[in-house]
């Protein structure tokens, strides 16, 4: 499968109103873990040097991996600068950015993954007035450059959640990740992940993602959480990470060896 292909594939997903399934990569940069994923497990990866001593790169040999067997790899930026939403976007299948709450600065972010390279009073003209330097930019950028790149960012705040609708209403815009620690840490409820109050900001985020037609989805470390969410709406489902589900399967194996 042409790896040039796979953010078309998750975008033609998303925009189908199908269900997607990923989850983070944060320690794990060996490529021949992808040797060992099942077929049809994943639609996608979020890698992340979030919490991490690594940097986006050390995951680029993972990232040809998994386009050999088909999943698309999306990075997440360190920071919430557009000059880095663009230099992911130029060697993963899309960008997952961080902290999202703000419009102005969110089209900007929109627009560094899929108007690139258009920049300076060039790019200002076209979100502001929709006026293209020529047709022929135009196309180059939405129809070839930037055709399949996945732009998804990340609402992590209250303020974000009270402007989702403008947010996913952005051109650009692939789909919604809730980032459940950092807004729990924001609504004054730390990590009480399965407490009413998120349960309802998390409803709030995907009924207006629904309404622009924009999947959305949040990250959860239990499979009920998961389930939860997925029985809410939402349709971009990222469930655990590399270590976690290490640690998860080691411990029931050797949790059942022991008992028995």
């Amino acid at each position: 499968m042409a790896q040039q292909k796979l953010g078309k594939i998750l975008k033609d997903k998303l925009i189908s109103g199908q269900t997607v399934y990923g989850t983070l990569i944060q320690h794990a940069t060996n490529p021949a873990l992808v040797d060992f994923l099942p077929d049809g497990a994943l639609d996608f990866v979020i890698v992340t040097a979030e919490h991490n001593a690594l940097d986006i790169a050390d995951f680029l040999p993972l990232r040809y991996a998994l386009a050999n067997k088909g999943i698309a790899c999306l990075a997440r930026t360190h920071s919430r600068d557009p000059d880095d939403v663009s230099k992911v976007c130029d060697s993963f299948d899309g960008v997952v950015v961080p902290y999202v709450e703000d419009v102005e600065h969110a089209k900007r972010l929109a627009a560094a993954a899929v108007y690139r390279p258009l920049k300076g009073k060039a790019l200002e003209r076209v979100l502001k007035e929709g006026i293209w330097p020529s047709e022929k930019t135009r196309k180059y950028i939405t129809e070839e450059r930037c055709a399949d790149t996945v732009f998804i960012p990340m609402i992590e705040s209250v303020l974000g959640v009270e402007n989702v609708e403008a947010i996913c209403s952005i051109a650009g815009v692939n789909a919604l990740f809730i980032g459940p620690n950092d807004l729990t840490t924001n609504m004054g409820i730390p990590n009480e992940y399965d407490s009413p109050e998120l349960t309802q900001m998390i409803q709030r985020v995907i009924d207006a993602a629904d309404r622009c037609h924009v999947a959305a989805g949040c990250w959860f470390g239990k499979p009920e959480q998961a389930l939860r969410t997925k029985r809410q709406g939402a349709r971009l489902i990222v469930y655990s990470n590399d270590s976690s589900i290490l640690k998860d399967a080691i411990g029931q194996a050797f949790g059942r060896l022991r008992k028995e």
